[in-house]
């Protein structure tokens, strides 16, 4: 892929945003905050960071993307079909009968997608396991996992911590995104999680913090950890829940819900919010212009 200039990297990211409402919009159902937070990050993987061919997605030379989250794929499918691993339209079939592009991820048959993901943590064990072949192969390819704040609640994710570790697993790079809300509230009062870059490098990874929305910080985070000699990386890259429309940012709320079908306090009524949420990232686009 070509890769792109910071402000084609925001246009685009703008546009993978515009892809989730329009997609959230016509499921009626599906998770906003997350997808919507995590646009510039996916958006610099595809169009920045990441070797790989959406015409040939099993190209041997490809690196390889595990989304833990699967909860958030909608941003994942939006990147997927920006990059041309399949036809935009395909989009309007998020979570309907017999779609491609179901709830969560699943890869038998939809272009770009390397696993199949649900249960919050399973991600990290997958992405450790390819890694640790790819460097039995001695392969170049490297692993990028996608892992949400919440599920480092969970205790398969330091199961993979301490076996990534161990193995040095280099070609391992890591992104948790830190937007501190999860469905029943703030992770801190859910469950409180600092300090996490304390533990990840007591589990000896390279750990990064980063605006998950500068690109110069993601990319320049990227570059570090693909020259890592001898740890896995985590970069951590704290993000609004909700970027780009604002009756949705830094509102737990709206972490499983699309515009359209939740009575929300502070947001549009039902009717409205697909409309003001479309509104928001016209404005964004023209901004960035």
């Amino acid at each position: 892929m070509t890769k792109l200039s910071t402000t084609d990297l925001q246009l685009k990211a703008n546009d993978v945003r515009v892809d989730i409402i329009n997609m959230l919009a016509e499921a009626k159902s599906g998770h906003s905050a997350g997808p919507l937070g995590m646009a510039d990050v996916f958006t610099a993987l595809y169009f920045g960071v990441m070797n790989h061919e959406p015409k040939n997605p099993k190209w041997d030379g490809r690196d390889y993307l595990v989304l833990s989250c699967g909860h958030i794929c909608p941003v994942l499918y939006g990147a997927l079909a920006e990059a041309g691993y399949f036809p935009k339209d395909e989009l309007k079939t998020l979570r309907k009968l017999n779609t491609r592009l179901q709830g969560h991820p699943h890869n038998i048959g939809t272009p770009g997608i390397e696993t199949t993901s649900g249960p919050l943590s399973q991600g990290s064990s997958q992405a450790a396991g390819i890694a640790y072949g790819l460097l039995m192969d001695k392969k170049p390819n490297r692993v990028f996992l996608i892992a949400s704040d919440g599920e480092q609640q969970e205790g398969q994710t330091w199961e993979a911590a301490m076996f990534a570790g161990k193995y040095k697993l280099r070609n391992l790079i890591a992104i948790m995104d830190r937007n501190n809300i999860q469905i029943d509230g703030g992770t801190e009062e859910v469950m409180p999680l600092e300090k996490l870059r304390e533990k990840y490098e007591s589990f000896n990874w390279d750990v990064i913090e980063i605006n998950g929305h500068n690109f110069n910080e993601i990319i320049a985070a990227y570059e570090r950890a693909k020259n890592s000699a001898e740890k896995p990386t985590m970069i951590i890259a704290h993000t609004v829940p909700g970027k780009g429309v604002g009756y949705m940012e830094n509102n737990y709320l709206w972490h499983g819900n699309p515009p359209g079908i939740a009575d929300v306090a502070g947001a549009p009524p039902k009717a409205e919010q697909t409309a003001a949420a479309l509104a928001d990232l016209a404005k964004a686009r023209d901004a960035i212009k």
